[in-house]
């Protein structure tokens, strides 16, 4: 595997078959990154298509943990509204936030994904734990100054490559908001 080559790429999470690219692939277990991935930056909510998607992954099975390198109180105030386990301040792409996390699972390599927005912190680092990553394109353009350069560098990294289609077209336009 590629250090920063997303082992899938989705326009949304909502695009990521729960029974096909999670359960049916045995990742009952989603390291699940916040900004931009869950969260949109620019009006600090989740859309509604996402919480409902997170929702049916987790009658499902599938179990999450959020891993955010925030500071600040957002990933445990989101992990207290969600009902999830949180590790923050992760430094990713650094690898001990993803051990952590899959420990508050009771997860291993084998059942784990880790779902997020960027290749220099989510990808790599899952790569760097011996993890699959599924990347998704940001809910929206507005970032951080430093994360903003960095897409640029994620686009020069995939090139032309372009998010996965959706394999049920009546079940994506069913999620959106």
């Amino acid at each position: 595997m590629a250090l920063l080559t997303p082992d899938r790429y989705f326009s949304r999470i909502t695009c990521v078959d729960i029974d096909r690219d999670l359960i049916g692939c045995g990742r009952i277990h989603v390291l699940l990154d916040i900004d931009n991935t869950i969260l949109a930056r620019d009006i600090r909510e989740i859309p509604r298509d996402v919480g409902m998607w997170l929702g049916r992954a987790r009658e499902t099975g599938v179990a999450f943990c959020l891993v955010s390198n925030n500071w600040h109180d957002t990933p445990h105030r989101l992990g207290a509204e969600l009902m999830m386990p949180v590790v923050a301040k992760a430094m990713k792409p650094l690898p001990p936030a993803f051990l952590a996390a899959m420990r508050k699972l009771g997860a291993t390599r084998r059942d784990t994904v880790v779902i997020g927005d960027q290749l220099a912190t989510d990808v790599l680092g899952a790569h760097v734990a011996g993890l699959p990553a599924y990347m998704l394109q940001p809910l929206v353009e507005q970032d951080l100054p430093h994360t903003l350069l960095l897409r640029n560098v994620e686009r020069a990294i995939l090139g032309d490559r372009a998010p996965e289609p959706v394999a049920n077209i009546q079940q994506a336009e069913g999620e959106r908001p």
